[in-house]
């Protein structure tokens, strides 16, 4: 008997132990589906960032003000039953959410501060009435993993606004045994920002109900297609969308003509945390931090802007030689983007190794990237080596983007893709971590639609870094850029026209329109918005320049010194090349790839490769011929003898190649398109090869200010004002099936 009732009693604890483990089992495995894909997505465990539990839902009602009344002086007693109800209709787990306060609002539509406020007895706002249903989340569920409250956070907020219009009723249940059933229907849910008894953060701005203030309506929120730094941080502040919303809108427009369609081919990387960085930049904002006037704005790289391994992205300049490479950190200017809350999204193509690896390699292309081509005519050649960045931001994939230039990279392809384009003083802006060609010339700048978004940018990336030397002769302090967007710059303005090589459509190899149009800008704007005009204000030694011979050995001498520099900082080990022959072997080991029909020289990288060191006599003659005929007896000379405030001409042709021998600052701003009688001139190698084509008609084209060292605030002021003047920019839109579809509110209110 004693023996039987010992083993019983083991057997049961054996029994008990199995049922026990069985059950940790399932609550461990319950949570795993709210854990893990945050876990996975998430890679900081940062308290900080965890959403506030505290939600309010908006529902359109048909609750009269008369019935409003009775929230003014009775208590809502069924709020268990409520919760319950609401966790089934949107597909939620069980206790979830506790329904913690439910009130009426009215949509006040000439309330200055655009806030709710609460409904009163004497209310006669009628069907303008929404409810609010202010909840808790229960994340006890989570224990103190801030991943999974992340996660629970965003699927609660995600199940209500993918629901939007679901009708269903509810009953309200008062203290004073009064019952009202209502119908409602759901509209948005978002985080709690304000606690005042009766004050409210605007659910995305609009009232559920009221047709004329319908978020859902393109008109009442910003064309992507051309919506301006200032029209986004507007939305996202009023709460109109949010930086989540605003990446996933990009990503679709991205989706929609980059592989697909016209295959475009701006866009060679998505950031992988792109949409964690928005959430991040949300999560901030609702807590009421805002970091720059950048705070929550897509933006795209150029790819030879290094960023940091943990974002998952790829700086390769277009080679499948750098797929892979590791740098250290990311660039100083992408630091810097990030810090001030930009999303960085992701990379943008470009002519392989900056258009610095062969002779007549077309623009745009790279063995990564493919032939990107414009968006303005189809196939067509979008310049370069800055070429998708012009086309992305020409079409609205990003708020803005980030080129570089060594001479025109920036310039040409904002110039043929109807946009702004700064590129800045050699040293304004850091070059650490930027995949390189010439420390003498390089720079980075921004691209963009207006000058306005374009200054806003450059505010961020400008500035001092002791990672890169030229950047130590600027002031402490960078200006604030976007005080010089002044309507009336050009006023009184010293202007010098400069007619020789560069304002000549022979030399410069393009239409004579072009010509025509810039001549017709200097009498029909410049003049009469009071500019003062010296036309002709011609360089000295113009045809020397512009042939270049001086700059081409200085950047061949740059390229295998300044590369190697990069290479040599890269983490990976021995899994990267680190010399310029080892990238001249690896193009010669994949020739099938790097060096196809039609783009299959590399006679820049030989020739750099054959160069000595920076002490060659060579090099430093023609580094001093370029200070005294390019920079001495020319730009500078030219804006003594005038007192010139900036140099114009034509953005394409040579223009670029002072300000770009000299680390001279230069802007171009849409001057005009191309008519429809444009010759397209193509040949059997067009086809064959896949050429991109230019010119042709509907390409835009630019007209460029030119300065002195540091002198961007003057050039902003120039460039605005002439911008604001002409509205050049809305004379011609990208061909129809370049053109992305995707809005902001396709995100908000899709079924």
């Amino acid at each position: 008997m004693q023996q039987f009732n010992s083993r019983t009693i083991w057997l049961s604890i054996c029994l008990l132990s199995a049922i026990l483990t069985a059950i940790a089992a399932i609550i461990i495995l319950s949570l795993i589906p709210i854990y893990l894909p945050y876990h996975n997505l998430y890679s900081y465990d940062d308290a900080d960032i965890v959403p506030s539990p505290n939600l309010m839902f908006s529902f359109a009602s048909d609750i009269s003000p008369n019935d409003a009344s009775l929230f003014n002086h009775s208590t809502i007693m069924n709020t268990n039953e409520i919760s319950r109800q609401l966790e089934s209709i949107f597909q939620l787990k069980t206790e979830s959410l506790s329904v913690s306060a439910i009130e009426p609002v009215d949509f006040s539509s000439d309330d200055k501060n655009r806030k709710r406020r609460a409904v009163n007895s004497a209310s006669t706002i009628g069907n303008s009435i929404d409810l609010i249903i202010r909840v808790t989340i229960n994340y006890l569920f989570c224990g103190r993993s801030h991943h999974c409250k992340i996660k629970l956070h965003d699927r609660i907020i995600q199940m209500i606004n993918t629901s939007r219009r679901k009708t269903f009723p509810i009953t309200l249940l008062f203290n004073n045994n009064v019952q009202l059933l209502i119908s409602v229907a759901s509209c948005m849910a978002q985080s709690l920002t304000s606690t005042g008894p009766s004050q409210y953060t605007r659910l995305r701005g609009k009232s559920c109900i009221n047709s004329d203030l319908e978020i859902c309506t393109t008109d009442k929120l910003p064309d992507l297609y051309d919506a301006s730094i200032e029209e986004l941080q507007k939305g996202l502040g009023m709460g109109y969308f949010t930086s989540v919303d605003l990446v996933q809108a990009y990503l679709a427009r991205i989706d929609e003509i980059n592989l697909k369609g016209p295959a475009l081919r701006a866009v060679i990387e998505i950031s992988p945390v792109a949409l964690e960085a928005a959430h991040t930049a949300d999560v901030l904002r609702a807590k009421g931090t805002i970091l720059s006037s950048l705070h929550g704005i897509p933006i795209l790289l150029k790819d030879n802007i290094a960023t940091r391994a943990e974002d998952g992205m790829n700086t390769t300049a277009g080679s499948f030689a750098l797929l892979g490479s590791i740098p250290p950190d990311d660039a100083t200017v992408a630091k810097k983007l990030r810090n001030a809350g930009a999303i960085l999204l992701g990379k943008t193509s470009l002519s392989e190794w900056a258009n610095f690896r062969g002779i007549n390699i077309t623009n745009g292309w790279s063995a990564r990237g493919g032939q990107a081509t414009s968006a303005f005519y189809p196939l067509g050649d979008a310049c370069g080596s800055s070429t998708g960045s012009g086309i992305a931001a020409s079409i609205g994939l990003a708020a803005g983007t980030l080129g570089t230039e060594t001479d025109g990279s920036i310039v040409c392809p904002s110039n043929r893709n109807n946009l702004v384009g700064i590129k800045p003083t050699v040293g304004l802006t850091s070059r650490n971590l930027v995949i390189p060609i010439s420390h003498n010339q390089d720079t980075i700048g921004p691209m963009c639609r207006s000058v306005a978004d374009a200054a806003a940018i450059l505010n961020i990336i400008a500035g001092r870094d002791t990672n890169d030397n030229a950047t130590l002769s600027q002031n402490e302090t960078v200006s604030n850029y976007t005080r010089h967007l002044i309507k009336d710059g050009l006023k009184g303005a010293r202007i010098g026209v400069l007619r020789r090589v560069f304002a000549n459509a022979t030399y410069g190899e393009y239409p004579e329109h072009i010509i025509s149009v810039f001549n017709k800008t200097i009498e029909d704007t410049f003049k009469k918005l009071g500019a003062i005009i010296f036309d002709p204000a011609d360089l000295a030694y113009a045809e020397k320049l512009a042939s270049g011979d001086a700059e081409f050995l200085i950047l061949t001498f740059d390229l295998k010194v300044d590369l190697e520099r990069y290479l040599s900082r890269l983490i990976n080990n021995n899994t990267v090349p680190r010399t310029l022959q080892d990238l001249i072997d690896y193009n010669n080991r994949n020739q099938n790839i790097e060096l196809p029909p039609g783009r299959s020289n590399q006679l820049l990288f030989l020739a750099s490769q054959n160069t000595t060191n920076l002490q060659d006599l060579n090099y430093t003659a023609a580094i001093a011929d370029n200070i005294d005929f390019v920079k001495n007896r020319g730009i500078d000379a030219l804006f003594d003898q005038y007192k010139l405030d900036a140099l114009i001409a034509p953005t394409e042709g040579y223009t670029s190649r002072p300000p770009a021998i000299t680390g001279y600052p230069i802007i171009t701003v849409p001057l005009g398109f191309l008519p429809d009688t444009t010759e397209v001139k193509t040949n059997a190698n067009t086809t064959l090869f896949q050429l991109p084509i230019w010119p042709a008609p509907n390409f835009p084209f630019g007209l460029s200010f030119i300065g002195r060292a540091y002198s961007e605030s003057k050039l902003i002021e120039l460039a605005y004002s002439y911008e604001q003047a002409t509205q050049n920019y809305k004379n011609g839109k990208p061909f129809q099936a370049a053109l992305p579809k995707t809005q902001i509110s396709d995100i908000l209110c899709r079924k």
